[in-house]
């Protein structure tokens, strides 16, 4: 009997609503020598993978491996520290009632955290960046896919060209919110897009590169638009009003394949070659994709909101430490109470899809300066900002968020009433109060 593939149900599966609005947080932080500022290697006595085995003896979980190495962490409690390409730690929490539960939960992990790598002589920093690293002296985390994807990016020229540095040295703060209907997923995916330039333009947070600026206020920001843009930065078709997961589907089918795993568990190179021609043709040893390969496939779309079965805002900078709640705060308040959503998408929602991507290329510069469709951004932050106080008092009202939730947004307000953004204040300080000395940077940024 011939096997069929998949079909459209298999491809739509992963686009299940939920049940409910919760709120997931992941933080990518450095694991930086005090001294230097430079990033702990894998292996050694001081080294990332010596500081994930004390992990599992401190907490408990179960290992997460890639061919015998050790690269993450399950913990009993639902949340995972794991390994980026680079050795940058991330911190995935267990899906939490709402911002105030998440926020609380991801200061009690990163704090333990920080305090076992102390006794590695080690600083958990997060950030936007590991701002005096080079991508060229990194030990990369032994992650066979990791090697696969290098090597495609590579074979991409000048459109791939950064890669090296987002896998190296790259940090975030992405927030994962839930949809409960298509219709849901309709309102919440078009207005999350449509904010995402206006989100990270106000949250700027990596002006230093190798301890240089260069001009830059997100060397992030501009070197994910040097990442495969095919498959990063905007998804084309959540700016449409109508957008479905049938439009998310057409447009991924298009996307091709970086890398796959065998029958044998083993990952592979995918061939040159659109998801949908693999459907078509199969892989190069005979078999077909399966559902498992279609939901790899959805992982290695990095778009400002990934989709699948949740939404994953992924855009911006990370924050330092302190404001880190910022940024749930205010994906929270403008997704999940419906009149803030409204209004937002009012606002934004008539700028075409080249004007999102000059905006995107705009921000890395200009960070608050930037202008969407020739309307400048710090008043559509201003107002974001404010919708999502109005989302979140609601939810406090309602008694799904404490009171003190609102407050998170203070520090991004006081970002819109100066003009000065994360990335202005942090050059302030290296030229200023830090001397340019590395050391006094990873003091005042450890957690």
């Amino acid at each position: 009997m011939t096997d069929p593939g998949l079909t459209r149900a298999d491809l739509r599966a992963p686009f299940r609503p939920g049940r409910s609005e919760l709120v997931g947080l992941e933080v990518e932080c450095g694991l930086l020598d005090p001294a230097t500022a430079l990033a702990a290697r894998y292996s050694g006595e001081r080294g990332i993978l010596a500081v994930l085995e004390a992990v599992l003896a401190r907490w408990g979980g179960t290992r997460q491996e890639d061919a015998g190495r050790l690269t993450g962490v399950l913990r009993p409690d639902g949340s995972r520290i794991t390994l980026e390409h680079g050795g940058q730690l991330e911190y995935s929490s267990a899906p939490a009632p709402g911002v105030g539960a998440a926020v609380d939960d991801m200061h009690t992990a990163l704090e333990q955290l920080a305090a076992l790598v102390d006794r590695f002589g080690l600083a958990l920093v997060p950030g936007g960046n590991q701002p005096f690293d080079r991508p060229a002296a990194m030990e990369w985390v032994p992650m066979t896919r990791g090697a696969i994807m290098r090597e495609h990016f590579a074979g991409l020229g000048a459109p791939g060209s950064r890669a090296p540095y987002v896998m190296a040295l790259s940090l975030s703060t992405q927030v994962t919110l839930d949809y409960l209907s298509p219709e849901d997923f309709t309102r919440k995916l078009r207005t999350q897009m449509a904010a995402a330039p206006v989100v990270s333009a106000l949250l700027v947070n990596s002006p230093l590169q190798e301890g240089r600026s260069n001009g830059l206020l997100s060397h992030r920001c501009w070197s994910w638009l040097r990442m495969d843009p095919e498959r990063c930065g905007v998804l084309p078709p959540a700016l449409h009003p109508g957008v479905t997961p049938d439009d998310v589907v057409d447009w991924a089918l298009d996307r091709p394949l970086i890398h796959y795993r065998d029958p044998a568990g083993r990952h592979r190179p995918a061939p040159r070659r659109t998801f949908a021609e693999l459907l078509r043709h199969g892989f190069p040893d005979g078999t077909r994709p399966t559902a498992a390969h279609w939901a790899g496939h959805l992982d290695q779309l990095w778009t400002n909101t990934r989709v699948r079965g949740t939404l994953e805002l992924r855009a911006a900078d990370g924050p330092p430490y302190p404001l880190i709640g910022a940024l749930p705060a205010l994906w929270t308040g403008l997704s999940y109470h419906p009149g803030a959503l409204a209004a937002a998408w009012d606002l934004l929602g008539a700028y075409t899809l080249a004007q999102h991507r000059a905006a995107l290329a705009e921000l890395p510069v200009r960070g608050l300066a930037t202008r969407l469709g020739g309307d400048p951004v710090r008043p559509l932050a201003a107002e974001l900002l404010r919708l999502a106080r109005a989302g979140l008092s609601a939810r406090v009202a309602a008694g799904l968020e404490p009171p003190h939730v609102p407050a998170q947004l203070d520090p991004l307000d006081e970002i819109v009433a100066t003009g000065h953004t994360l990335a202005e204040q942090s050059l302030r300080r290296w030229h200023g109060e830090f001397g340019r000395d590395p050391a006094r940077y990873v003091a005042a940024h450890r957690v």
